[in-house]
């Protein structure tokens, strides 16, 4: 919710090598700025399997 707000997509840490098949737009290191986010994903996986996810969009 904060990047929303903030209108920044968070970084993914200790990103150094990342695969060259793999043609994603990884964002490392540090977040980067947008102007038009609308939503945002939210992934939590625990113990046993169990896992949630959230779509959080903006109002």
């Amino acid at each position: 919710m904060l990047a929303l707000r903030d209108q920044a997509v968070p970084p993914t840490i200790n990103l150094d090598n990342p695969d060259e098949g793999c043609d994603l737009d990884f964002v490392p290191h540090e977040a980067r700025q947008t102007k038009d986010m609308e939503y945002t994903l939210c992934n939590s996986f625990g113990f046993g399997g169990t896992n949630g996810s959230l779509i959080f969009r903006r109002a």
